[in-house]
């Protein structure tokens, strides 16, 4: 632990180190995420991770848009500073998912079974999907707002009481 972060959390990726320029820091965004879920091969608890492709947006897949941006409409996701400047960390929280500073459950939406991956003490949360043979990362973002940390929070405990 450095600082209270876990010592295998990297850097954040600083839209100031790009000059303000959106185009240079969307590209580096890009190959951050590139690295870590398509140039390699990624697996969570011996499921490998595939990626949602589509809809393709300036020719990127809809995981990064995910990872990257919000709204529900796929066509128009506005960018979320928060989250881009955390593209380096959804991989290492997943592969790090038994180190105690991540609390890990599993829920449904919809019809849809997700993996919760919550780094509290930055209160990054990594979605997962889980498709049976093989995982789909959803999204990952900030939970800043104390209702939703504590809605977290309560949906964790109810699980671990579960599945003891």
């Amino acid at each position: 632990m450095v600082n209270g972060k876990p010592d295998w959390l990297p850097p954040l990726v600083q839209f100031s180190e790009y000059s303000g320029n959106w185009e240079s820091y969307l590209e580096a965004l890009y190959a951050w995420f590139k690295r870590d879920f398509i140039d390699s091969k990624p697996v969570f608890q011996g499921k490998r991770l595939g990626l949602k492709r589509y809809p393709l947006s300036q020719g990127k897949e809809a995981t990064f848009w995910h990872m990257t941006s919000e709204g529900s409409d796929e066509e128009n996701r506005i960018p979320d500073f928060r989250r881009c400047e955390r593209i380096r960390w959804p991989r290492p929280v997943i592969e790090n998912d038994s180190d105690p500073a991540v609390k890990l459950w599993r829920n449904q939406r919809g019809r849809e079974h997700r993996i919760c991956l919550w780094l509290v003490q930055e209160n990054y949360l990594v979605i997962l999907a889980d498709r049976g043979g093989y995982i789909l990362p959803w999204t990952a973002y900030l939970v800043e707002k104390p209702h939703q940390q504590r809605k977290l929070e309560k949906e964790f405990e109810e699980y671990r009481q579960r599945n003891p």
